[in-house]
């Protein structure tokens, strides 16, 4: 698992670490980290750093300093680099050591400056760190808006200049960065968008602070992913390994039915029911899915189930409000997704039920849907947005998007880092409400303890991962991705964290 960290965590961390960072022992560290970067980037690019032009944007502040001592090492290696200052304000020591390894210095109102820009092979953005906040000032919003349209790869120290770490934010202008190279942990805000998408590949630069650091969420990866998808024991029962009950579909939107259906089977539970409504859609399901059992049974009553998923493809019938009532009534975890939160967001009775729920309920809207939920505009972050309507309504909460947030009311947060574009196709989402609904109901069969609201953040956010994995095994080789590919591939995708490196064996 990957922690964050936010920017009061990092200073503070620093702080711990004062004799170090007085004696400039973390800004040598993250200097190196630097200059490892780009060296390795020239290497992949032009075949090494001999030769290479380099520009250091350098600003007043650490990150400026950072750059132009990554800059003194990189012309020890043989590059030719030259340095652009904000001002005349500079960290004095960086200042000289890069003066001192042969780098030249002008200042950004030289004439020279934006030529010798075009003609760099890369530019290190130092502008400004992780404590800048609010919009750009001069002349540094110039000098973002000149490095737009570069051929030059562009590494950001830290954080590209304009992006906020903890939010993302991007109020009006940012680097554009091919490359990140951020110290001492993770920051929100260069994996949640829009900031994702100016940061570019993200590396992580141990400076020796991580003893100090608290984290504010974390990023799981394929090894907690593993913990929610255990092979059978040879004790197992279907009982014993899960039931999902799936309530879905509509005669406008019949094929969500199917396919949150057909993700559940996949998911590898025990047990997959599907609510019979009256509205002929249960014999094709089952017909189409031989181990699925029908049931018209009040969703309260029924005691095999130990998860329900409610929503995808309902149309906004009466009988939809009534379907999403009678399983918040259910001692079960529940997954409401797509129709359902249309329902929920026009009814106050039902949003009062669901913040009286003992037990989680996820939601999982995209944006669209979430601003029917939430008055917290998503343009105040997503992060904060998603916490904010967890919070609200006692949910856990699943913004879905490039880099998916996973908010709980007691303060879990997870950042989903494999979903990719491939996802963006009709029914992708009835998908990965299947799987949630699935490996909640797992979980719950498994557990000696009822599944919290901690749990189920971490339960969603592997059910992300999946969906991530089995969109980028359907897209192998550039293959087109429908949301019928996409299930198909869950399988291989629990193989992948059951049997890493033997995947299918």
């Amino acid at each position: 698992m990957i922690t964050l960290h936010d920017t009061a965590a990092i200073q503070q961390a620093e702080q711990a670490h004062a004799a170090e960072l007085a004696a400039g022992v973390l800004m040598d560290r993250a200097a190196h980290g630097v200059a490892a970067a780009v060296i390795d980037l020239l290497t992949r690019t032009r075949g090494g750093v001999v030769g290479a032009r380099i520009v250091v944007l350098a600003g007043s502040g650490n990150n400026g300093a950072d750059a132009l001592f990554a800059g003194a090492r990189l012309s020890r290696r043989g590059a030719h680099l030259l340095a652009i200052s904000v001002g005349p304000a500079m960290h004095d020591a960086a200042r000289d050591a890069f003066a001192a390894a042969g780098g030249r210095l002008i200042a950004w109102g030289d004439p020279a400056a934006p030529a010798v820009l075009h003609e760099a092979d890369l530019v290190i953005d130092g502008l400004l760190g992780i404590g800048a906040t609010g919009e750009l000032r001069e002349p540094i919003a110039s000098i973002v808006r000149a490095t737009h349209g570069l051929a030059a790869l562009i590494v950001a120290v830290d954080v590209p200049t304009g992006v906020n770490a903890d939010t993302g934010q991007v109020l009006a202008d940012a680097v554009d960065a091919d490359q990140t190279v951020t110290f001492g942990g993770l920051k929100p805000g260069l994996i949640t968008m829009p900031g994702k998408a100016f940061a570019g590949g993200v590396r992580i630069v141990d400076i020796g602070i991580g003893d100090a650091l608290e984290s504010c969420g974390a990023v799981i990866d394929a090894d907690d992913v593993a913990f929610w998808v255990p092979e059978p024991g040879i004790n197992d029962h279907k009982y014993r390994r899960g039931v999902v009950g799936i309530c879905a579909g509509s005669a406008q939107y019949p094929g969500a039915a199917f396919l949150s259906t057909a993700a559940a089977l996949a998911a590898d539970m025990g047990m997959v029911e599907f609510l019979d409504r009256g509205d002929d859609l249960v014999l094709p399901v089952v017909t189409s899915y031989p181990p699925v059992v029908a049931t018209a049974a009040d969703p309260a009553s029924n005691a095999r189930v130990n998860a329900w998923v409610v929503g995808p493809g309902f149309s906004g019938t009466p009988a939809d409000r009534d379907a999403v009532g009678a399983i918040l009534r259910c001692w079960t975890p529940v997954v409401l997704d797509a129709g359902a939160l249309t329902v929920l967001s026009r009814d106050e009775q039902l949003r009062e039920s669901v913040r009286l729920r003992s037990l989680p309920t996820v939601v999982t809207p995209h944006e669209g849907e979430f601003a029917r939920l939430s008055p917290v505009p998503i343009s105040d972050g997503r992060i904060a947005a998603a916490q904010a309507l967890a919070s609200d309504l006692n949910v856990v909460v699943v913004l879905k998007g490039s880099g998916t947030v996973i908010a709980s009311p007691d303060g879990a947060l997870f950042i989903d880092l494999l979903g990719s574009p491939v996802l963006s196709t009709a029914g992708s989402g009835d998908v990965l409400a299947g799987l949630i609904g699935a490996l909640l109901a797992g979980a719950a069969a498994r557990s000696v303890e009822q599944v919290d609201d901690a749990m189920a953040a971490e339960i969603a956010a592997a059910g992300c991962w999946l969906h991530g994995e089995a969109g980028r095994l359907a897209g192998m080789g550039g293959r087109s991705v429908t949301a019928s590919e996409l299930t198909a591939c869950i399988g291989a995708a629990i193989a992948s964290v059951r049997r890493p490196g033997r995947m299918g064996t």
